[in-house]
Order: structure tokens, then sequence, then C-alpha cells
């Protein structure tokens, strides 16, 4: 199985058909798609014009995805190095129990998902790598009460599904899963209670829809 560096040079190989130089781009992000396969193709399919469908277009368009996303991938790849060094001083220390957000990271590791947004269409308009930066800073702070890509303070709680990195809070101005370590108590309250809120509307709508039936 070819890896993300194989691929990425596939694509930027002018030897290659169009064709198949797309087809590498969209297997790259089957080993790096922060907003998760689908929700990071439509971004770059939106910032760098061409159609997810579309099999003859400009290939400096399919390039310039890639560079978006390599820079993404390498702000992510230096994170990861951080991460694994001080695990290992805190082994080295006894530390043996990792805390919550390293728990978190567990199943992130490698960045696919890392900021998965549930909704593919709704996703932040930021360059990935910038969006990356700014997960990272929230990761490497203390826990704060808005989104760390956007900077909204509303969230709605998706519940555990079979993705499990598509539940927790979501962000309801960008569409991101916001990994709940990074947020405060009251902040994670506050959407667990919107969505109970939510669903008791809902419920009540069924009730009276099903009474005057």
């Amino acid at each position: 199985m070819a890896g993300f560096r194989s691929l990425a040079r596939q694509v930027r190989d002018p030897g290659c058909d169009v064709a198949l130089r797309r087809y590498s781009l969209r297997k790259c992000l089957e080993r790096f798609a922060p907003y998760g396969h689908r929700a990071t193709w439509d971004h770059l399919c939106r910032r760098h014009r061409f159609g997810p469908e579309d099999r003859d277009l400009d290939p400096a368009r399919l390039v310039a995805a890639l560079d978006e996303l390599e820079e993404a991938r390498a702000v992510w790849l230096a994170y990861e190095r951080r991460f694994a060094e001080r695990r290992r001083h805190e082994k080295h220390l006894g530390l043996r129990r990792p805390p919550a957000l390293d728990d978190w990271h567990r199943h992130t590791w490698g960045g696919n998902g890392v900021v998965r947004c549930v909704d593919p269409a709704v996703h932040p308009g930021l360059p990935l790598g910038e969006a990356l930066r700014r997960l990272v800073s929230a990761l490497e702070a203390q826990p704060g009460g808005s989104c760390p890509v956007c900077g909204a303070d509303r969230f709605a709680w998706r519940p555990v599904a079979a993705d499990a990195q598509g539940c927790g809070p979501v962000c309801t101005e960008c569409g991101v899963v916001v990994p709940a370590p990074v947020l405060t108590d009251g902040a994670l309250r506050a959407a667990r209670g919107r969505t109970a809120r939510a669903d008791g509307l809902r419920a009540r709508a069924v009730r009276e829809l099903a009474a005057v039936g």
C-alpha cells in the first residue's frame, strides 16, 4: 500500500494522467484527512475550485490542494513528535496513566479526523494548516470556553455513535467536533444542556403531532 509521500509524488508527476493524479490526491486523504475524508475533500474542492467528481481539471489546482494538505500534515506531525517526547519523559518520571487529553489523542494518531466535521459540507473556511495550528495551540494550553478553530462559544452535544471520533461537543459555527479536554467543564455542561433542551422540544413536537393525527 502506497504511503502519503509516494502518493504525493504521483500528484506532482506531470508524466501521470490527470485522472491518476486526482485519484492519488484522493488516496492521500486515506492517510491524512483532518476534517475526515469526505469533509476534507469537500474543503479542498471548494478552496481550489474543482468539482468533487471532476476528472479533467487543471493539474496546478491539484498541486495547490496537495500543498495545503501537506502543510497541515507537517503541523500535526510536529505536534505528535512533541507529544511522544512528553509521554516518554512522563513515563520516565513514573507517570504511567495518561490524562484525558492523551486518551483523546490515542484515537487520532496520524491526524485523520483530528478536527472531524460531522456534516461533510460544513467545515471551517480556514486553510487546513491554520485550523491545525489553532487546534494544537488549544491542546497545549489550558481549557477554554470557545471553539479553538473559529472562536465561537456555542456547542451542541453529539451523542456516542458508531464513529467514536464523531461524538462530543460540536461547534455550531464551523461544524468541527471539538476535543472535550480543550473545553472547560462549564462549556461542556452548556453543550449537553443545550442538546438536551433541543431533544426535549423535538420530542414534544412529535407528541403534539401524534395527538393531532
